[in-house]
């Protein structure tokens, strides 16, 4: 599983309306408001990397309202569980 995190900058009187469309679209997991310098976070998880482009480029960047997007792949997903196991020294 590939996941990208695309930071998306919208207009700012369509944001929800942005958030909703690119929610809908395949391969996009979550979509989060945020403050700071994007609008919006999308979680996009695909199987093969050429498929990155079809929902980056093809269809989120085309959704109406969408002024820009920056793309981060991830390399390694750790999360609360995996960094406890991985920091933990076994000393109760």
């Amino acid at each position: 599983m590939i996941t990208a995190i695309v930071l998306i900058t919208a207009d700012v009187n369509r944001i929800p309306e942005v958030a909703q469309a690119v929610a809908e679209l395949d391969g996009v997991s979550e979509v989060y408001s945020v403050a700071g310098d994007a609008d919006l976070i999308a979680m996009v998880r695909v199987r093969h990397h050429d498929e990155l482009a079809k929902v980056i480029a093809d269809n989120l960047n085309k959704v109406e309202g969408v002024t820009g997007t920056a793309t981060h792949i991830a390399f390694q997903t750790y999360s609360k569980h995996d960094l406890e196991a991985a920091f933990s020294l076994g000393l109760e």
